[in-house]
């Protein structure tokens, strides 16, 4: 994906830029080579430093809260998770022209997956519910509310707007009836629990068909644990996505509030990336497919709307 802008107030940031930001304030790092990362993340702009370090750069202003989040909690999370996560080596400050904190992190090596091209399906299902378990054992503390940790009806006019935009591209009516659905479904009633709230393909890394490490923790905290069933639909085939739902031990109205949220994100993204980020576009379409796949089935086979339990259940 080229480097261009995806948003009408992207700060412009280029490999110049990096450079005078590392002279002035990292000058270590200041001579290493400086190369801009291909990358399908929307809010920060990704450059690779030497062989061992990333440079990360907010590329809109709700991007530098995402930097503090990370400086906070990273180092709490890191230790309890079984795969790496980012590690803050230096935290930059507004200068040289750019007007928000940026960071240094340690490199780390794999690749991000791809809907439909999943290697070892089942493997990753595994490995991601691990990685979820792991990070919803993690002590609360004072950690701050999730981006995606609270009630679906807290995007439904965002979600009904885009659905509008898409006439004619989509099947508007079922997705205003799996949007409805989810809405429908009992909120959570249990603890909050820490969520990443953003596990979308662009945020994992695999290695060998296996979960490697999972990146950008901008929008994680605290909340309802359903955000985090995302990867069931904008990445698992559906043959194991009721692996993947049994490991978590999650009940169905977990289950239908985190479907509404992949199908939510979907269709808010679909609309506004389409022309500036294939990657998230193309995963976009392919979330939306499944999520109505999979409620036009269940509606079929019950012959009347999903059903689903009361009350949140356990993590």
């Amino acid at each position: 994906m080229s480097a261009s802008a995806m948003h009408a107030d992207e700060w412009p940031i280029d490999v110049a830029l990096v450079r005078r930001l590392l002279a002035a304030q990292f000058p270590r790092w200041a001579e290493l080579p400086i190369e801009r990362f291909a990358s399908s993340g929307t809010v920060n702009a990704l450059f690779r430093l030497g062989g061992d370090l990333a440079v990360r750069l907010p590329r809109i202003a709700g991007g530098a809260e995402g930097v503090e989040l990370e400086h906070r909690w990273l180092p709490w999370l890191a230790p309890a998770l079984p795969v790496p996560i980012p590690a803050v080596l230096g935290k930059g400050v507004p200068g040289d022209g750019f007007p928000w904190p940026w960071t240094v992190h340690r490199w780390l090596d794999g690749e991000n997956p791809r809907e439909g091209q999943v290697a070892r399906p089942a493997r990753l299902a595994a490995d991601l519910a691990e990685f979820i378990v792991a990070l919803r054992r993690i002590e609360p503390a004072d950690g701050p509310p999730a981006y995606r940790g609270g009630p679906l009806g807290e995007v439904d006019e965002e979600t009904r707007t885009a659905i509008g935009l898409l006439e004619g591209t989509i099947d508007t009516g079922a997705a205003t009836a799996a949007w409805q659905e989810a809405l429908a479904a009992p909120g959570w009633d249990g603890p909050p629990v820490w969520v990443h709230s953003d596990l979308m393909p662009g945020n994992l890394l695999v290695a060998d068909g296996r979960l490697s490490a999972v990146i950008d923790f901008g929008t994680a905290g605290v909340g309802d644990p359903a955000c985090d069933l995302i990867p069931a639909w904008n990445l698992l085939p559906a043959s194991v996505r009721e692996d993947f739902r049994t490991v978590l031990g999650v009940d169905d109205a977990t289950w239908v509030r985190g479907r509404g949220w992949a199908l939510s994100m979907a269709l808010i993204q679909l609309p506004y990336y389409c022309e500036t980020n294939p990657a998230m576009a193309a995963n976009a379409r392919h979330v939306i497919q499944e999520v109505l796949s999979e409620t036009s089935s269940m509606a079929s086979t019950s012959g009347a709307p999903l059903a689903v339990e009361t009350g949140g259940g356990s993590p």
